[in-house]
């Protein structure tokens, strides 16, 4: 009888070998991108650059923190602007800014939730994501403008 279970149980796993991968969530690693120091108002916020497609697709996702004044830029296609969080476990807030660095409109997301976060601007040419309400609690408001302009940051980093 205990061949039978063992045989069983090696089977089981065998299974289980191949279909655990398909069930389990999407596994990937942070990434690391070049940075810039942005300044809005009196604040400072520490932004990696997600300049190409591949790296505004990872974006913050599999991270378990963010420093304070941490964040990342985006440097997107001049146009409306759609963000989620999946495999994002941090909340975070979005700020929409204009071609000249000015933000436009700023939205709370919330960590792991595959909603889509669309922008009422089709004006949207970067987007800047930190902590949740970072832009509230450094009194950062829409018309408030980056420095120094994402314009100047390469989208060939």
């Amino acid at each position: 009888m205990k061949p039978k279970i063992a045989s069983l149980s090696l089977c089981f796993l065998a299974l289980a070998g191949t279909l655990l991968p398909a069930q389990l969530p999407d596994q990937g690693a942070p990434q690391s991108l070049p940075a810039v120091t942005l300044h809005v108002g009196k604040a400072t916020l520490h932004t990696e650059i997600a300049a190409t497609p591949e790296q505004q697709e990872i974006g913050l996702m599999y991270r378990t923190r963010l420093a304070d004044n941490d964040g990342m830029i985006f440097l997107l296609p001049l146009g409306t602007a759609t963000f989620w969080m999946k495999n994002t476990y941090i909340p975070l807030s979005v700020a929409f800014i204009d071609k000249n660095g000015v933000i436009l409109e700023i939205h709370d997301m919330k960590a792991l939730d595959t909603t889509i976060t669309r922008s009422d601007s089709d004006q949207v040419a970067y987007a800047l994501e930190a902590n949740l309400h970072w832009f509230s609690l450094n009194g950062i408001k829409p018309g408030d403008k980056l420095d120094p302009p994402p314009s100047t940051l390469s989208k060939n980093p």
